[in-house]
């Protein structure tokens, strides 16, 4: 008896849809990793940031990790499979900080010192450190940082995200 054929059924895929970006801001230099989250995110043929495509690698069918491209303000990010192109998500690019003045340039070894940092684009910083050593800090504005030296030695070199500003450790009487 012969063997008719079978036909595959062919399931198309879903249309993609994006839940998520993580995090949903980086530097204007781009280069920062980025997680999109959502489903439908298969045979993926580009996505964007704005007017530009970013390098991309998939992970299973729910999950793209992304590398962001240089930028600047919010730009709407898209994922384009061969089934359509997904909502869009908000993604903000904050200039990087600079540093002009410290309100004082030396304090103790033992740290503990109430720094004032001023500078631009300082309202999303996320760590500020003094030499190796990560300091306590409170953003006051965007040109202003109130920093608590921790304990150190020796001066600090300028270096860092933002171009740094000197900082010289005193050691104190008795040390």
């Amino acid at each position: 008896m012969p063997v008719s054929p079978t036909t595959a059924a062919v399931v198309p895929l879903a249309t993609p849809a994006i839940s998520s970006l993580t995090p949903s801001s980086g530097p204007t230099s781009g280069g920062n990793d980025v997680v999109i989250a959502g489903t439908g995110l298969s045979a993926v043929l580009s996505v964007h940031f704005g007017s530009s495509t970013a390098t991309f690698a998939e992970v299973p069918s729910t999950r793209l990790n992304v590398i962001a491209p240089p930028g600047s303000g919010t730009v709407s990010v898209n994922v384009t499979t061969v089934s359509g192109t997904s909502n869009s998500l908000s993604y903000i690019y904050f200039p990087p900080p600079t540093l002009t003045s410290l309100s004082v340039t030396s304090g103790p070894s033992s740290g503990g010192n109430s720094v004032t940092l001023t500078g631009t684009n300082l309202s999303a910083a996320t760590s500020v450190r003094f030499g190796p050593s990560s300091a306590t800090f409170t953003v006051v504005s965007s040109t202003q940082i109130i920093a608590t030296a921790p304990p150190g030695t020796g001066t600090t070199t300028p270096g860092g995200t933002s171009a740094g500003v000197g900082y010289t450790y005193v050691a104190s009487p008795g040390s």
